[in-house]
């Protein structure tokens, strides 16, 4: 086997690689010889038949599995001893199409290198975490939301007209083609005017009616209704109005900390300020990494697989023209065209990928089963009633283990370089955090 190097530019790479006839004629024969003891064939005991009628029967097959070996040898053979990492899959393909059997195999192989990444001197990278405490107002401000969570309603003055956000307690009776039908009636329901709970266009019909009213409500089902003898179908409601409430929101008390599994008020207080000190830690760590990566930017270079550029570069493209344009789902649109900004941001996103990757490999910074264990199930609450059929889905994939495992590997290389660097603390106030993590989404 023979392994000659025709492409050397940049990070580009290029290799002839020749099998020879001898190579592989010598590998069937062995495979086959390996085989002949457990072959049975008619006419013959088991493990006698001839070694030429087995290269007749099976030699073709047997062929194509040694050259396929063979290949993926030298070209392991050749990471193994250059060091070469390739940045995507190497482009493999046959040079003599017209080969047969007897003739040589060859074969060029091309990819592009993943750059040396050079060491990093953190020495002068100085950082500030910015420090939020929870104040009583922002507790407060938060008893208040919760408070408007857990709402009530109370009537209203009699003869008051129902408003979008009302309560309204009414009975209802559907006909489709004048005859009532299953499911279409009710008595002192509760109806939350704009919750959109019922058919659309029902609620709104019901803005300013008054206790006492009767009103009749024109509809018609969705064509795609669950229910396909009542879709498309025009129906009219029958609605007797006999309560209009208005929202209140609820005391802020004990009872309301029960409401969410607090023993009382100051037990809820502390629950709420732990959680705004985690959110803050949050937008904080943020505000952190970005700084931390603008740094490391800043103080490495290095040639970039022009490859990993390109495709980074389209999938930021695709993401932003999707985000421009929500209401395009599906992928079946014109191709969309990547710009030099698309370009600059794809550079240094490469950039710092490869040298986290690269600091994490030598730091031998590695993500746990337990931890992996963690992110899924935390992915998996997404999908209430099927967190163990999305738990399978991830285990039989290979690509979107991945894709949980990246943020995790990252942020724990992160954490690995600002144990290395100067961190000081700066104390500031929830508005100046806010401005900060805005910023970030400005950028």
């Amino acid at each position: 086997m023979q392994v000659t190097e025709t492409l050397n530019e940049g990070l580009k790479r290029g290799y002839a690689i020749t099998v020879t006839a001898a190579e592989i004629e010598e590998k069937v024969t062995t495979k086959l010889t390996e085989a002949q003891p457990d072959i049975e064939m008619k006419g013959f005991r088991k493990g006698k038949v001839p070694l030429a009628l087995l290269k007749k029967q099976f030699g073709q097959r047997i062929m194509g599995e040694v050259m396929q070996e063979s290949i993926d040898g030298a070209m392991n053979e050749h990471f193994e001893k250059s060091g070469d990492r390739p940045a995507l899959q190497p482009e493999v393909k046959m040079t003599n199409e017209d080969w047969k059997e007897g003739d040589d195999v060859h074969v060029e192989m091309s990819y592009e290198a993943l750059p040396a990444i050079p060491e990093v001197d953190f020495s002068g990278v100085k950082l500030e975490r910015l420090v939020v405490k929870s104040d009583d107002e922002s507790v407060n401000d938060a008893l208040g939301n919760l408070a408007e969570s857990a709402q009530d309603f109370k009537a209203r003055r009699k003869g008051s007209k129902a408003k979008d956000g009302d309560q309204i307690v009414l009975d209802f009776v559907g006909k489709v083609d004048g005859e009532p039908f299953e499911g279409g009636a009710a008595e002192d329901y509760p109806l939350v005017l704009g919750s959109n709970s019922f058919i659309p266009g029902f609620e709104e019909q019901l803005v300013g009616v008054k206790a006492e009213d009767e009103i009749d409500v024109n509809v018609t089902f969705p064509e795609e209704y669950q229910a396909e003898h009542l879709a498309g179908k025009e129906a009219v409601f029958s609605c007797t109005i006999k309560e209009v409430k208005e929202p209140v929101a609820a005391e802020i008390d004990d009872e309301l900390a029960k409401k969410y599994g607090a023993e009382d008020l100051e037990a809820l207080k502390g629950q709420i300020a732990e959680r705004l000190e985690a959110e803050y830690a949050g937008a904080s760590r943020a505000v952190m990494k970005r700084a931390l990566l603008d740094e490391l930017d800043k103080l490495v270079s290095f040639d970039l697989p022009p490859s990993l550029v390109e495709a980074e570069a389209k999938q930021i493209a695709h993401q932003l023209w999707h985000e421009e344009n929500p209401d395009v789902q599906g992928h079946d649109h014109p191709e969309i065209e990547t710009t030099d900004e698309h370009n600059k941001l794809a550079e240094r996103r490469v950039r710092l990928g490869l040298l986290l990757a690269d600091l994490g490999q030598k730091a031998e910074v590695d993500v746990s089963d337990a931890e992996m264990t963690q992110a899924i199930m935390n992915q998996a609450r997404q999908y209430p009633g099927q967190e163990r059929q999305f738990f399978e889905f991830v285990q039989q994939n290979a690509q979107m283990q991945q894709q949980l495992r990246a943020p995790l590997f990252e942020d724990k290389v992160i954490d690995h370089v600002l144990d290395q660097i100067e961190v000081t603390e700066k104390e500031v106030s929830k508005d100046e955090l806010e401005k900060a993590v805005e910023s970030l989404e400005d950028e």
